[in-house]
């Protein structure tokens, strides 16, 4: 796989520290500073997007940017028929479904600071996930920690899967793993049911790691191993 970063000039990349004790706590570092010339190189690597290309866009927005970049790039790549991820809460999620984002993944923590509401069941989460497939996302994935996930596709149909059975040691990157099974579930042509299992198991996997989830990892909890 070739990457294609762009090297900013001012600041130094993130760095987070995260604290295990009775609870997680969260250091978050300072990234780096992004300039004009940063943005428009971006623009430039998203104007080679093509037909059927995926773009995944995820995470909170560095210094820099403007708060609207979300709905700035969705809006760049309208009209070039690619399919892209939306990983974000917030207005920075509620500002693309416009335009249709073929999955959004939010928790239920998040799910709830949306729509401002307190969520009490599984019935719950459906209904507000349903309402942001309304408001134009097709595909809408809810991780529920404990209680598994939820899934409604674009043919509205919902999906629920439990939880995997390990020790958490990590939740850095569950969420992000997540993402990144469904995607090479939906990739593979697989079912949403399928997918939702797979997006499941690598979320899980990574919760089970010290770092990301290996292949291994993932095929060993989809077929129920120890």
């Amino acid at each position: 796989m070739k990457e294609n970063f762009i090297e900013v000039k001012e600041g130094m990349t993130r760095i987070n520290v995260k604290i295990h004790s009775s609870s997680e706590t969260e250091l978050n570092g300072l990234g780096p500073i992004i300039q004009e010339t940063d943005i428009k190189q971006l623009y430039e690597q998203l104007s080679c997007l093509k037909k059927d290309d995926l773009l995944i866009i995820s995470g909170s927005i560095p210094r820099g940017l403007s708060t609207n970049i979300y709905e700035d790039i969705l809006a760049f790549v309208s009209q070039k028929d690619i399919k892209v991820v939306i990983d974000a809460t917030g207005e920075l999620l509620m500002s693309t479904l416009k335009y249709h984002p073929l999955l959004i993944k939010p928790n239920h923590h998040e799910l709830a600071e949306i729509f401002q509401v307190e969520i009490h069941s599984l019935k719950d989460i459906e209904h507000y996930a349903r309402k942001l497939q309304f408001m134009g996302a097709k595909n809408v994935l809810i991780s529920m920690s404990k209680d598994g996930s939820l899934l409604i596709d674009e043919n509205s149909e919902v999906h629920t899967y439990g939880v995997f059975k390990g020790k958490v040691k990590n939740s850095v990157g569950a969420g992000d793993s997540m993402v990144a099974g469904f995607v090479a579930g939906y990739l593979e042509d697989k079912n949403y049911k399928e997918i939702l299992v797979q997006a499941t198991a690598c979320g899980s996997a990574t919760a089970f790691s010290y770092g990301l989830a290996k292949r291994e990892e993932i095929i060993s909890l989809m077929r129920g191993e120890k």
